[in-house]
């Protein structure tokens, strides 16, 4: 008898000591991330307008941003600061052409084994899935096809190149997809979300998860899903001060805009813009998809969502028609709205972020030291939950882009000769070789600066008091305090050298600031001035 009693204490003893290892398990489970990114959005031109699903279940149930940058307002550079949590000058891809290192392979060599997705895979235990545009040159021949999966990648559906909605190749895990131009099953945006749910459906449930989304809208061709195609009839682009005034004070490649725009430039814009907006309406339908499937599977408790840009976009700031690539709060300033565990809904933070940083958030959430990696960029997670105030965060972050232009003069406008790019019929360029620049984006409690030099032959200078001047109307190089511009030279040629912790000193505008020459110059021999790489 008093065996049979110690054998039923024993049993009702392992049976609680399971309960308990269970119970713990569910409690300490790491939680899961999901990345939605899209391409070409814009917040400073009414980018997020459209997507009111995604404001309310994102932005309102979390966190907005209203100064996150990105560390260079173009397609792959940016990608690539993403994926990799470093500045242009660290990871090379400087363009969105293989020769540019976009996508190529030596990108895949040196990088790819090292982003932050490979990472959490590798050392985190996450179980992940990526879906959409990866970079611009993805599934090249010369860089491996879409036989080519990047390490880090559970699950794989690239897109063969550059952002489209139909007519279009997909990777799945390494096989091509061909897809035609059939709404109901080829309309890019609405596979990437039947793709995700999938993804949701099927995963393993004892795992944590990273779902990286990676949207075509609201880049061209722009086109709409068929329900939408009608929606914004009467939408026009903003008419901000910016809009269709000569940038007379800015360095030549915005001098050369035609001021002011021809009444066809402008109805183009303009459509182009409404365009936009409708593509959005697919991506406030897949955000709502994927939150709705997380809470039906009772895992939306234990998400992070986050929702961003690769850069921002302008249609007729400074007469220059359409595109990214200039140093303006509307192409370099993104959205970046995110929602998850310990974040309180409805709140609003000024605090500067920049998307060098979102591969060491999302590490810092999985629990792996991002002190452990090459990584320039910061953890925002303590922001996100109120761990840090403001006289404790950073006060600056580098901008920085490598121009384009062609060996041989535009047969359409010869007067602008050799060494532009983008132009359009009016023989307004929207790039250049010279068009090459760095800045720093200082916000700071006594500051909200812009400052910019290009690697021409002026080395043309651009300076912006965002808080006075917000449409960046008035170049004040040639009037700020001649201290102010000194230390501001002295911080970019340190930025420009970075690299890792040194990437997160203080600013000049932070009260932690010294001024040490010998931290200019920590890693590069090359002149910090000149983000031009010599090109083999």
């Amino acid at each position: 008898m008093k065996m049979g009693l110690n054998g039923a204490c024993s049993l009702i003893l392992l049976n609680c000591l399971l309960t308990c290892v269970t119970l713990s398990s569910g409690l300490l489970r790491r939680p899961n991330i999901v990345l939605i990114l899209t391409d070409d959005l814009d917040i400073a031109i009414g980018g997020l307008s459209p997507l009111t699903k995604t404001k309310k279940l994102i932005g309102d149930a979390g966190i907005s941003f209203t100064n996150a940058f990105v560390a260079s307002p173009l397609c792959c550079p940016s990608r690539a600061s993403i994926l990799t949590g470093k500045y242009p000058h660290n990871h090379h891809v400087i363009n969105n052409t293989l020769e540019g290192n976009c996508s190529s392979r030596a990108w895949q060599k040196s990088e790819e084994a090292h982003t932050f997705p490979a990472l959490l895979k590798t050392y985190g235990g996450y179980q992940t899935f990526f879906a959409g545009k990866y970079l611009n040159q993805y599934g090249h021949s010369e860089a491996g096809g879409v036989e080519h999966v990047p390490p880090g990648w559970n699950y794989w559906v690239g897109l063969e190149k550059n952002s489209k909605y139909y007519n279009y190749t997909l990777s799945v895990n390494g096989k091509p997809e061909e897809h035609g131009a059939d709404y109901s099953k080829d309309y890019l945006t609405d596979v990437l979300a039947n793709r995700s749910l999938d993804f949701l459906q099927y995963k393993s449930n004892y795992q944590p998860f990273f779902m990286m989304v990676s949207i075509p809208a609201p880049h061209s061709p722009w086109t709409a899903a068929p329900q939408y195609q009608n929606s914004f009839n009467t939408t026009k682009a903003p008419r901000d001060p910016n809009f269709n005034v000569h940038g007379k004070d800015k360095h030549w490649l915005i001098r050369q805009a035609k001021t002011p725009m021809t009444n066809s430039s402008v109805q183009f814009l303009d459509d182009a813009f409404r365009k936009r907006w409708r593509t959005l309406l697919s991506v406030d339908d897949l955000v709502e998809k994927i939150v709705k499937s997380l809470e039906v599977r009772s895992e939306l408790d234990n998400t992070y969502i986050f929702f961003t840009s690769d850069n921002g976009y302008h249609t007729g700031q400074f007469s220059l028609p359409l595109d990214k690539r200039q140093l303006y709060e509307f192409d370099i300033k993104v959205p970046l709205m995110v929602r998850g565990p310990n974040i309180k809904p409805n709140q609003t933070s000024q605090m500067l972020v920049a998307n060098v940083d979102l591969g060491p958030t999302m590490l810092d959430i999985a629990g792996y030291n991002v002190n452990k990696t090459q990584m320039d960029g910061m953890s925002f997670l303590p922001v996100m939950e109120g761990r840090v105030n403001s006289s404790s965060w950073r006060t600056d972050i580098l901008v920085e882009y490598e121009g384009e232009g062609s060996n041989v003069s535009n047969p359409a406008c010869p007067l602008l000769g050799p060494g532009v790019s983008e132009c359009f019929p009016d023989c307004v360029c929207e790039d250049s070789y010279n068009n090459t620049y760095a800045c720093v984006r200082t916000v700071a409690a006594s500051s909200n600066l812009q400052y910019c030099e290009f690697d021409d032959n002026e080395v043309f200078v651009e300076v912006y008091n965002v808080t006075a001047d917000p449409y960046q109307l008035t170049n004040i190089a040639k009037s700020i305090d001649q201290e102010v511009l000194e230390k501001m030279n002295h911080r970019l040629m340190m930025l420009q050298s970075c690299s890792g912790q040194s990437c997160r000193t203080p600013g000049v505008y932070d009260s932690r600031y010294k001024f040490d020459p010998r931290q200019m110059f920590p890693n590069h021999s090359w002149p910090p001035s000149s983000l031009r790489q010599k090109r083999k």
